[in-house]
């Protein structure tokens, strides 16, 4: 909920400009991946939740600085918070799972967890588009609703007082090599959220001239499949090497961007049917994606492993916004067939390398 709805509550309730308020939004993202390495030797020293915690209590700091605060300032500090906030959240989570479950057990709770979390982010988004017709009042009152749920589950987090455990690694040693191919490689992958959320629409809309339904039903379907599906669709995936169910995901991504390509001169109908390939691209990356850093990482590098991982997911969808509706300003095309090409080679290199030779030994795990 929170990267759109501050936009609209920076614009709306602050009377900020729609360019400010952007800007401001970015540079609080890239804040938050400044801090991530810093978060990776937190983990590493053995903090779990308390990782966890840290990440939630400094978005409720950020939420009091926008709800007490005037703005322009207010506002760039506030994202600041929360983008530092957010952006570690994902490594201190799968640090704790990873210290709570393993092997295939630990890939399940990583599932389980992206189900929810996109449950949330349908709520959100529902609670988000409610809010914005209320106006400046409402807007006020859900966002300290949503600092007294950080609050919550900050306090939550801290209570279970999990840290880092001897565990046995699922293959021995991870090989740098086939880590710094997986997170170059990982480049491309991450840059499929911003085709749903950016290219599709603006596809829909703009080109093709259909109703700004199509768009929120893709949304809306993509999530409700994520939700039904995740969790079966990881377990299914036990049989297979990690690696080589990452490596799928990009072939699977691959034949939806080229079904985006035909789909534009067949309807908004056609694009829906490929949107459902793409996301199950989208379940078997995220499914594979977290999990293969973890089960290729040595416990006592989990921290900055996770991180490394996170910095290159929040680089690529950092940069596909812009580098993607660039394209598709010049030729939808291009776009397609630069997507297609750059995801199936980052398929071909990570199957190919040590990573998912090593990860073959955890198939059964």
């Amino acid at each position: 909920m929170l990267r759109p709805f501050l936009v609209l509550y920076g614009v709306t309730v602050l009377g900020l400009g729609v360019g400010e308020a952007g800007v401001a939004l970015s540079a609080g993202l890239l804040i938050g991946l400044a801090v991530l390495p810093l978060v990776g030797r937190w983990i590493d020293r053995g903090a779990r939740s308390a990782v966890v915690a840290a990440t939630l209590f400094v978005r409720v700091a950020g939420v009091v600085v926008l709800l007490a605060g005037h703005g322009s300032v207010a506002f760039a500090t506030a994202s600041a918070l929360l983008g530092i906030g957010g952006q570690s959240f994902p490594a201190a989570h799968a640090a704790v799972v990873a210290a709570l479950r393993q092997g295939r057990e630990r890939d399940a709770a990583l599932a389980m967890a992206r189900a929810v979390r996109n449950a949330g982010l349908g709520a959100g988004a529902l609670l988000a588009m409610i809010a914005v017709a209320g106006g400046g009042n409402v807007l006020n009152g859900l966002m300290a609703i949503t600092a007294l749920a950080f609050l919550v589950a900050g306090g939550l987090a801290l209570s279970t007082r999990v840290t880092a455990v001897e565990s046995k690694h699922d293959h021995g040693t991870g090989t740098p090599p086939s880590m710094a191919v997986l997170l170059v490689a990982n480049l491309p992958f991450a840059m499929c959220f911003s085709v749903l959320e950016v290219v599709l629409p603006a596809l829909l809309v703009t080109r093709m001239q259909a109703s700004a339904v199509w768009p929120a039903a893709l949304f809306v379907g993509n999530t409700v499949l994520v939700i039904l599906f995740q969790v079966p669709i990881v377990k299914w995936l036990s049989k297979w090497a990690r690696g080589a169910a990452y490596a799928a995901s990009g072939v699977v991504l691959g034949l939806s961007y080229l079904g985006f390509w035909v789909g534009e001169a067949m309807g908004a109908g056609a694009i829906a049917v490929f949107g459902v390939v793409y996301t199950l691209g989208e379940i078997l990356y995220t499914g594979s994606g977290t999990a293969l850093a973890i089960a290729a990482t040595p416990p006592a590098q989990l921290g900055r492993a996770l991180v490394r991982f996170q910095l290159s997911t929040g680089l690529g969808m950092a940069c596909a916004p812009a580098a993607l509706m660039g394209l598709l300003e010049v030729d939808p095309a291009l776009l397609w067939g630069c997507l297609t090409v750059a995801t199936l080679a980052a398929a071909l290199a990570v199957s190919w390398r040590p990573v998912v030779r090593a990860d073959i030994g955890a198939t059964r795990m």
